[in-house]
C-alpha cells in the first residue's frame, strides 16, 4: 500500500518522515522534492509512507498533489490514500492545543461570494462543490488509533485573526475543529484521480486572535509524528477502498453572483 502525506512546509514533511524512518530524496516535475520511504518487506498491504512539501495554501496543494499523483500512476505505482497532513490552527473546546484532529470533512471555508446577506457558498451558486468527506470507516479506525477527535477541518485562504471571525466560522460550521489552509487543494486533486483522502491536523494555536506567545508549535510537530507512527494499524484495520472522497454535490442555483 502507498500512502502520500502531502503538507505545506518542510518541517510539517520533516515530522511526518519522522514517523517512517529513513526517506530518500526524489525530484518531481515542477522542482518538487519527494521523500520516498523504503518499501517495507512482507505482504502489499503493508503501507509505505512518502511525503511531500507543496507550499502554503489550496492552490499549491492541489497542484503539487496533482504532480505526485500523476508521476507516481506514469511509473506504474499509483498512491492508494493522499493525506492532507501539518499543523493547524484547533477551535476551543473541542480541538485544544497539542491535540489531533482527523477530518470527517474536508470543506473550503471561504469558496464562494459575500451578498448584502452574507456570504453564500459557491454551492447554493448552482455549481462546484465546498466538501469533501473521506471514507467513515477509515475516519474512524485512524482516530481511533491516534487518539484524535473527528470533525471538519476548514480549509481557508486566510487565516483567522478575530474573534469575529472564528465566531462567524463556527455558527457556519458547528462540527468545525481546526483550520489549515491546504486540504481541499489536497482533496480536489484525490478526488480528480480517485484516490482515496484523509486529513490528518495537529493543533498548534487556537482560532482567533493572533496570539504568538501562545503557539506550540513544537508540540503540534511531536504530537503529528506520534499520529504518523500510529497510521499503518490504522490502515490494517480499514484499508482505503481507492474509490475517492465523496464530493458534496451542488444543489440547484439559488442566487447569481
Amino acid at each position: 500500500m502507498r500512502v502520500l502525506a502531502v503538507t505545506a512546509v518542510a518541517a510539517e514533511r520533516d515530522a511526518v518522515c519522522a514517523a517512517a524512518g529513513p526517506h530518500d530524496s526524489s525530484p518531481l516535475p515542477g522542482g518538487y522534492d519527494l521523500r520516498r520511504a523504503a518499501r517495507p518487506a512482507g505482504p502489499r498491504s503493508a503501507a509505505a509512507l512518502d511525503a511531500l512539501a507543496v507550499g502554503v495554501g489550496p492552490a499549491a496543494a492541489a497542484a503539487g498533489t496533482a504532480t505526485a499523483l500523476t508521476a507516481a500512476a506514469l511509473a506504474g505505482e499509483p498512491y492508494d490514500l493522499v493525506v492532507s497532513s501539518g499543523i493547524g490552527g484547533g477551535f476551543a473546546p473541542g480541538a485544544p492545543l497539542g491535540s489531533v484532529v482527523v477530518a470527517d470533512a474536508i470543506v473550503a471555508a471561504d469558496l464562494g461570494a459575500e451578498t448584502p446577506e452574507g456570504f453564500v457558498p459557491v454551492t447554493e451558486l448552482g455549481f462546484g462543490t465546498v466538501s469533501h468527506r473521506p471514507d467513515p470507516a477509515l475516519v474512524k479506525a485512524v482516530a481511533s488509533a491516534s487518539g484524535a477527535a473527528t470533525g471538519t477541518v476548514l480549509t481557508v485562504s486566510t487565516v483567522t485573526g478575530s474573534a469575529a471571525r472564528a465566531a462567524e466560522l463556527t455558527a457556519r460550521h458547528p462540527g468545525a475543529l481546526a483550520e489549515a489552509m491546504e486540504g481541499f487543494g489536497v482533496a480536489e486533486a484525490a478526488a480528480a484521480h480517485g484516490v482515496a483522502v484523509l486529513e490528518i491536523r495537529a493543533v498548534s494555536n487556537g482560532v482567533g486572535p493572533r496570539d504568538r506567545a501562545s503557539w506550540r508549535i513544537g508540540e503540534a510537530l511531536a504530537a503529528l509524528t506520534e499520529a504518523f507512527r500510529t497510521l499503518p494499524e490504522a490502515l490494517s484495520a480499514a484499508p482505503p477502498t481507492g474509490s475517492g472522497p465523496a464530493p458534496e454535490q451542488p444543489p440547484s442555483p439559488r442566487r447569481t453572483p
